[in-house]
């Protein structure tokens, strides 16, 4: 059994997780990561099913506007980007091995847009919350932009004040029985693979 200590949201608080079986009691000190990779609806899917991510939620960060709403985001006013803050276990799952699934998934050589979804909201984005974190995602954008005929255009920032999104949005997936965001008329494929396919 564990129990969790500390603010999720906020940008640089320790998050500690204390956790007991039997008479042996340990504490596990949490990290936070912050991408932008697109709609924060299936991206937050696809990190919560990620073994060692404790927590996830959707919101608005990297603009410069203060408690932004979807509809203020979609006017493209406010410069933030929709992204997910994750929680995780470091002895579980390491801030490389998420990288390694954020290239994954979407396109970070498309410019303020994932597929159909077009707007400096739908950036590809890092967002780090330490200099160990931008040191691995400029190693890990580096070695990922071999997979990619096109150059990456991630950006990667330090993590400033993250909003979160209304209720709905989070776990947008879960509540709506969705399994994947997906292109129209294009089945399972994605924009990103028909795009290398098309080259």
């Amino acid at each position: 059994m564990c129990a969790v200590f500390g603010l999720f949201l906020m940008e640089h608080a320790p998050t500690t997780m204390f956790c007991r079986r039997g008479k042996s009691i340990w504490r596990i000190d949490l990290e936070k990561a912050t991408f932008a990779a697109g709609c924060f609806w299936g991206v937050e899917a696809e990190f919560r099913n990620i073994d060692g991510v404790t927590a996830t939620a959707v919101g608005y960060t990297g603009g410069h506007t203060s408690e932004p709403t979807y509809r203020d985001v979609c006017g493209h006013g406010t410069g933030h980007a929709e992204a997910v803050r994750i929680e995780f276990d470091p002895t579980r799952v390491t801030y490389e091995q998420l990288l390694a699934d954020f290239w994954k998934l979407h396109d970070p050589t498309q410019l303020n847009r994932q597929g159909p979804d077009v707007g400096d909201q739908y950036r590809s984005a890092i967002f780090v919350h330490s200099p160990e974190q931008e040191e691995a995602a400029r190693r890990s954008r580096d070695a990922a932009q071999s997979a990619f005929k096109r150059p990456i255009v991630t950006e990667i920032t330090a993590a400033s004040r993250f909003w979160m999104a209304e209720e709905y949005h989070q776990r947008y997936f879960e509540k709506n029985g969705v399994s994947s965001c997906r292109i129209p008329n294009m089945g399972t494929a994605t924009v990103a693979a028909e795009a290398e396919a098309a080259g």
